[in-house]
């Protein structure tokens, strides 16, 4: 206050370096005011994101990380047992196919046979009708 009750006496190039100096530690109050400002939103969020500084607080949080480990480990065994039974279902799928393709195999040889066992029963019955003209007049 006194630097400012000051600038009414003062003249000239005193009272202009003066009042920029005034102007200069203004904003640098107008600076701080926004720092501040600033940090207490950043402290308040905080706070909300962590629930409070009480010790209360500390034992909620802690109680509520036991809680989320708990389930971290129980989600971990649900998931080890259910790769188990994929991996089982896997080797039943692949025991499948193989079974399958040993089917498919043994059927293309059963129709292979049935289509030779045609040719040579038709070639038969040719042969048959031939000899049963030769005889029949």
């Amino acid at each position: 206050m006194a630097k400012t009750g000051r600038i009414i006496n003062l003249t000239g190039a005193e009272k202009k370096a003066c009042v920029r100096e005034t102007e200069r530690h203004l904003e640098e109050a107008n600076e701080l005011k926004r720092a501040l400002i600033a940090f207490s939103d950043y402290v308040r969020s905080r706070d909300e994101l962590l629930g409070g500084d009480d010790a209360n607080d500390v034992e909620d949080q802690k109680a509520r990380l036991l809680d989320n480990t708990e389930k971290l480990e129980r989600s971990t065994r649900r998931l080890e047992s259910g790769y188990k039974t994929s991996v089982e279902t896997e080797k039943i799928g692949f025991q499948v196919l193989e079974d399958l393709q040993s089917q498919r195999e043994t059927l293309k040889r059963a129709r292979d046979r049935l289509r030779d066992q045609d040719a040579e029963l038709g070639r038969s019955s040719r042969i048959l009708t031939g000899m049963f003209r030769r005889f029949v007049p």
